[in-house]
């Protein structure tokens, strides 16, 4: 069965998302999701939503990102672009395979979609209902691209192991810092019973 939005990186093979063909003002650039670096939850539920029929009848699958959510409950699209997970590359770096049999490279996918529609390929990029282009819903850099998930850089180069291990402990103690003030944040609301108890333990 064929499936859009799925490629690889054309250097090393490793799978990707496409959650935007084109970039809007960057027709040359793409936005992918490197699945190798989510963790099994956000895997799974990333697959499942690409094998929909709502992403399939999507025209590029950062639609049906935006309105689907994570296990936690966040906004897909949202999540991924706040975590790094969503990571701005060359469209000629970017190979799309719709099947185990066949591939294109995705700048010259884009190049054939626009000479058929008889458009640029900056025209490809995702429309509203108004015919405007729509903009990714939050900006994402090259330089940003560089995320511990990834294992490529903004020239498209793959990291080596020390690299992508800096980069997950770097990501790591960031979640856990999050965690650790959202954690606090709760108690301040509502102790925990433990806490609770203490406090009662330590009146009398």
């Amino acid at each position: 069965m064929a499936l859009k939005h799925i490629g690889r990186v054309a250097k090393t093979g490793k799978k990707v998302a496409v959650a935007y063909r084109v970039i809007p003002g960057e027709p040359d650039k793409c936005l992918i999701v490197p699945t190798e670096g989510l963790d099994a939850a956000d895997h799974d539920t990333l697959m499942k939503l690409v094998e929909s029929n709502t992403a399939q009848n999507s025209y590029e699958l950062a639609e049906a990102m935006h309105r689907a959510t994570l296990t936690d409950g966040s906004n897909m699209l949202v999540s991924f672009m706040r975590y790094g997970k969503l990571v701005k590359v060359s469209t000629s770096s970017i190979d799309m395979i719709p099947d185990t049999k066949s591939s294109i490279n995705l700048a010259e996918l884009n190049k054939i979609v626009a000479e058929q529609k008889g458009v640029t390929i900056a025209d490809l990029a995702l429309k509203d209902a108004s015919g405007n282009t729509v903009q990714p819903k939050e900006s994402v850099s090259t330089e940003q691209a560089v995320a511990g998930y990834t294992g490529i850089t903004s020239d498209n180069n793959v990291l080596s192991d020390e690299q992508l291990a800096a980069q997950f402990r770097s990501q790591a103690d960031a979640l856990y810092k999050e965690a650790k003030q959202l954690r606090e944040q709760a108690e301040e609301l509502v102790p925990t019973k433990k806490a609770r108890a203490k406090t009662s333990a330590e009146k009398i």
